[in-house]
């Protein structure tokens, strides 16, 4: 048998019961899926979907308690025929066993014959989980008897596994440079394009994700602090509110929580290539071996906002929805009907905090984006850094091979020692990048016991 599976759940029964096609916002693909999985298929190119359509699917509603019990609607089978586009991915469901209503004896009673935690099952998401469907079938079979004999000869039958292993990552890496002048040369290699800003971004291991860090995930494919992003940066207003009362918007209290440390949707990109060569190599000593990378990305210059943008408005006041609230959103609804839901109101309550003219005409496509950003000069590391964001919207996610609108291209990184050295001579250092006196301190340190080391 298969050694993954689809897992998919929705909150209405009405998505699930007797339904032949399934419907999936982009936004909630692969939760709960292990990142290295996840990073091969939140593509959906034609190879991910081909492997999908090799896997034996749960479509399961979401638990629902009653008298101490839990009960599930659960049908098993198989995908056919999966499309992907901009907002969703569609697939056929073709059942093999009807299971229909199961009754557990308790959520926990749930989760084990899942083999889940309890926060999965009440969650509205397609997972790719790792492992057979087979003991989970098993498990659905004792606590509905009557579906035991389809178990069986299901189970006695001779599977058929993927053709294929899970897709892996891919990556446009155009180059890969142990010095400053290789690396210049690289970036001159680049084709010309009319109409483009260039922005970059350094990681100091190449096998690092395009993802800011509030939408992280464990290695299971669970969320670090989504969950709790309204109230990470509520608690860091209520502990530090002097820090922030010449933010005009959302967007600026945001990019000076991501300079704090916070986690947040912002992701750090640079206009001055230099600078992001320069995180590529500085970091951990125990990944000055490991190589890194510099990723070029080219935005449209009418696709670049400011941080006065309605849209960036939209986008950042997502932060102070609840995680409940977010649940609530769907980015399908036609305009109208968005601006009609209960959700969109307390959103829209959001952004009137910050411009009281903004009118509800808020457009879900807009929501579900990536959008690069000009930030304000304010902060004392934007400056020197040349700082810009990438801003990401409910659900967002930043394929490998990037997507419309947003071109990725890479540069693998050795010999970090080297380049900080050579950038050091052209005062790119941690002292210029990090405009602070521990900083400063921590540099000089560092440069004189170098020396001091040297024979």
């Amino acid at each position: 048998m298969a050694d993954n599976f689809n897992y998919i759940s929705f909150g209405n029964v009405d998505y699930v019961d007797g339904v032949t096609q399934v419907g999936m916002s982009r936004g909630r693909m692969f939760e709960y899926t292990p990142t290295e999985l996840a990073n091969g298929l939140e593509g959906l190119d034609d190879e991910a979907l081909a492997f999908l359509m090799t896997l034996p699917t749960f479509l399961c509603s979401e638990v629902g308690r009653a008298d101490g019990s839990a009960t599930m609607l659960v049908r098993f089978g198989r995908l056919a025929n999966i499309q992907a586009n901009r907002k969703e991915v569609v697939a056929g469901f073709e059942p093999i066993i009807e299971f229909g209503e199961i009754t557990f004896a308790s959520v926990d009673d749930a989760t084990e014959a899942f083999r889940a935690d309890g926060f999965q099952l009440y969650r509205t998401h397609w997972a790719v989980r790792e492992g057979e469907a087979g003991p989970i079938l098993r498990a659905l079979a004792e606590r509905k008897p009557a579906s035991a004999p389809k178990v069986d000869e299901f189970l006695g039958a001779e599977q058929v596994a993927p053709t294929a292993p899970p897709p892996e990552r891919k990556k446009n890496i155009i180059a890969t440079i142990s010095d400053v002048e290789g690396f210049l040369a690289a970036l001159q290699g680049l084709p010309p394009r009319d109409e483009v800003e260039i922005f970059y971004r350094g990681h100091e291991d190449a096998n690092f994700e395009l993802t800011p860090s509030v939408m992280r995930k464990w290695p299971d494919g669970s969320w670090q602090f989504l969950p709790s992003e309204d109230r990470l940066s509520k608690e860091l207003l209520i502990a530090h509110y002097e820090e922030f009362q010449s933010d005009q918007y959302c967007f600026d209290r945001l990019v000076r929580m991501q300079h704090f440390g916070l986690p947040t949707r912002l992701l750090d990109i640079s206009g001055n290539p230099l600078i992001a060569l320069f995180f590529a190599c500085y970091g951990k000593q125990k990944l000055m071996d490991i190589p890194g990378e510099v990723i070029i990305f080219r935005v449209p210059e009418a696709k670049v906002k400011y941080y006065d943008s309605d849209t960036v408005s939209c986008l950042s006041n997502l932060s102070n929805l609840s995680y409940e609230q977010k649940n609530e959103i769907d980015l399908a609804l036609e305009i109208h009907a968005f601006n009609e839901s209960e959700v969109a109101g307390k959103l829209l309550h959001h952004i009137k905090s910050e411009k009281g003219f903004f009118e509800p005409r808020m457009d879900p496509d807009h929501l579900g984006s990536i959008i690069c950003v000009k930030a304000k000069h304010t902060n004392a590391r934007i400056k020197p850094q040349s700082g810009a964001f990438l801003l990401y919207g409910h659900g967002a996610m930043l394929p490998d091979s990037g997507q419309d609108g947003l071109e990725i291209s890479r540069i693998t990184v050795t010999n970090k020692q080297g380049i900080l050295d050579q950038l050091d001579a052209l005062n790119i250092n941690a002292t210029t990048v990090y405009p602070s006196i521990d900083q400063t301190a921590e540099h000089l340190k560092d440069r004189y016991m170098r020396a001091q080391s040297t024979p």
